[in-house]
């Protein structure tokens, strides 16, 4: 019988959020606004009708000024219940592309343009049931970061969020959802330990018996060890900063003469494993190890082929077609 309901939930819940246009902008108003009361909500209500029923049976007077009093209360809490949420304007920061496995963390920012401060508002996944709480300062914003986990790469939607409040007193729930437009791009999960860089390749018009790249630590060839009299364009400083933080002196430089005869490729078909999402995973990691040693390489998965060369936006990309491919 649990999964009738469950699936007809879903159904229903499906049903709700498609008619919530998706937007990374969205202002709190009636029309999206709920109200409904907690447990504790009907448990004061339950309260307050034995107190009614035993003041009219004694006709007690106390009784009538404390029920009705508890019951003034409670509507007065509604009200600012309901207003705490109402009127409150909500931005989303897209996020910024992860790694498959981590969790990616968005902003929300939430906007009071009225003079009061907004207390107790909290932000969620759906459906998730961890919750971000802030308070809004009075004709101010807040920052809000919520997380939520994609376990596999690609381009994924944001989930839909949900904002609640139960101040003053707990006893009444005002919530809304909320459908975000943006999208975060998911990469491969680089793989632990892979192995050295595959070996360059000869460029176009080359002996096919070129030098082989060396392996050694996973270094590609066309970096070697610092001679008297290189120009200082062509040390690779970085490998040089991490030498200087172990205590080493060791300089390299790049060999301008083996680029010139290879080029570094990153192949689908040289990695070796049989998965697909092995593959990606272990061209995700050459990915990373080849940018860090500061060399050209180039990117090559079935069909696509990215052209070699280096810095953050070549890295960016390489890793682009390898969550997208």
């Amino acid at each position: 019988m649990a999964h009738p309901l469950a699936a007809l939930r879903s159904r229903i819940d499906g049903w709700f959020l498609s008619r919530r246009p998706p937007s990374d902008t969205i202002e709190l108003t009636q029309r999206n606004v709920y109200i409904v009361p907690t447990r504790a909500g009907w448990m004061l209500g339950a309260t307050l009708l034995v107190l009614l029923i035993a003041s009219i049976n004694y006709q007690l007077n106390l009784g009538y000024l404390l029920t009705f009093l508890l019951a003034g209360s409670v509507a007065v809490g509604m009200h600012v219940c309901h207003g705490t949420l109402r009127g409150l304007a909500m931005h989303l920061i897209a996020p910024d592309a992860q790694y498959a496995g981590t969790a990616a963390v968005f902003r929300v920012v939430l906007h009071n343009a009225r003079r009061g401060v907004r207390y107790g508002i909290g932000l969620s996944v759906r459906g998730s049931g961890q919750w971000a709480w802030a308070d809004v300062p009075a004709e101010g914003s807040e920052t809000v970061e919520v997380a939520f986990k994609p376990s596999t790469r690609g381009l994924h939607a944001v989930p839909a969020l949900t904002a609640e409040t139960r101040f003053p007193l707990g006893t009444f729930r005002v919530w809304t959802v909320w459908r975000p437009a943006a999208r975060v791009l998911v990469y491969p999960s680089p793989e632990p330990h892979p192995p050295p860089l595959p070996p360059g390749e000869p460029l176009a018009g080359q002996a096919s018996s070129a030098m082989a790249a060396s392996q050694i630590a996973g270094e590609y060839d066309g970096v070697r060890a610092y001679r008297r009299g290189d120009p200082l364009k062509l040390v690779v400083w970085k490998k040089a900063a991490r030498a200087q933080a172990t205590g080493s002196s060791e300089l390299v430089s790049r060999d301008t003469q083996q680029a010139q005869r290879q080029e570094l490729w990153l192949d689908a078909q040289a990695a070796g494993l049989p998965e697909l999402e092995a593959r990606l995973s272990r061209l995700c990691a050459w990915v990373l190890m080849a940018d860090r040693l500061g060399v050209d390489y180039g990117l090559r998965v079935g069909a696509l082929q990215v052209k070699p060369a280096q810095g953050e936006a070549h890295r960016r990309r390489c890793l682009e077609v390898l969550a997208t491919c």
